[in-house]
């Protein structure tokens, strides 16, 4: 790409962040008639404006609010390779901010975390755990581990493993209640339910039942902490639709018993296409950011030490969870 547009590109998302010619002028550390030049020359090559500039304002246009996440991406990327190189001859250092879910971060990714600082000495990380959805730009945020559904926005995401949810139960309350046969049989069961917030995307939702919507299920103990949920349905308080990373341990030490047969585990060696509907374990980060070789990092070491299909899956299999069916 030639260094024209790559200063072009640096402009243009500067101007747009900051809605201002003389702000971005000031950041960058340029004129504001180059500035202005710079992106002339990136809107003749892409032919179509970018940029509404006036004295008093800057307005950025549809083709340019189509083209700014693109223009990030390709710096982000462009920074990436020239870290890389960078970094080749040299040992990675410094802090990394994380974010990850409550009990997906203390069960999966503190592990995770001591072998990274292992194979990095001269990283520090600050690891924050909380359901709490976090703005990566107001809190300087480097990685966020996020589990469910991602929203649509302009952070650079990684697949890091599939997600889905087991229908559990403990052998003791299996004896006294009996075995539901099919998911319509939950409903004359008690089952541990969300409470004081939205219920997760697929719960107690099962392939052509219902119309494919959630089953109505209720149960005399509601909780706004699956955690929590866990260790009742460990303890014999009903049945729970929980995600697999978190009922995975219980399954493998026998305190939990898939109800239902559960999916073969995915080995495919070709990625399938992935509905962006379907809910995952991500990492995301914003692109541009300083520590973006860092991050990179850390992401390929999270996938990596996950695995694909992720450990908590294969557990699961080996014990023979998927084989496990009502007497």
């Amino acid at each position: 790409m030639e260094r024209i547009v790559i200063d072009g590109l640096k402009c243009f998302v500067t101007v747009a962040e900051l809605r201002s010619l003389t702000k971005a002028a000031i950041h960058l550390e340029m004129a504001v008639s180059s500035v202005s030049r710079k992106i002339d020359a990136l809107e003749a090559e892409l032919g179509a404006r970018l940029l509404l500039r006036s004295s008093r304002q800057v307005i950025v246009t549809d083709a340019g609010e189509r083209f700014l996440p693109r223009a990030r991406n390709i710096l982000a990327e462009l920074a990436d390779g020239k870290n890389a190189v960078q970094e080749l001859d040299s040992e990675p250092r410094g802090l990394l901010t994380v974010t990850a879910p409550a009990a997906f971060g203390r069960l999966h990714v503190a592990p995770a975390m001591a072998a990274f600082l292992q194979r990095h000495p001269l990283i520090e990380v600050d690891l924050h755990v909380s359901d709490d959805v976090v703005d990566l730009s107001a809190r300087r945020v480097d990685v966020a581990v996020r589990a469910g559904v991602l929203p649509a926005s302009d952070l650079v995401a990684t697949r890091l493993a599939g997600m889905n949810r087991v229908v559990s139960a403990s052998p003791a309350y299996l004896e006294r209640h009996g075995w539901p046969q099919k998911p319509e049989d939950l409903l004359d069961h008690q089952c541990l339910t969300v409470n004081g917030r939205v219920a997760p995307r697929g719960w107690w939702r099962f392939e052509g039942v219902n119309g494919n919507q959630p089953l109505p299920v209720r149960g005399k103990l509601r909780c706004d902490d699956t955690d929590s949920l866990l260790h009742a349905a460990i303890s014999g308080a009903g049945i729970a639709h929980l995600a697999n990373w978190l009922v995975s341990d219980a399954i493998v030490a026998g305190q939990l018993v898939p109800v239902f047969p559960m999916p073969p585990v995915e080995r495919s060696e070709i990625a399938p296409r992935r509905d962006p509907a379907e809910p995952a374990i991500h990492a995301v980060h914003m692109p541009g950011r300083s520590n973006q070789a860092k991050a990179q990092l850390l992401i390929r070491h999270l996938k990596e030490y996950f695995g694909s299909p992720p450990y908590w899956d294969l557990a699961m299999e080996a014990a023979g969870a998927g084989e496990r069916h009502a007497p």
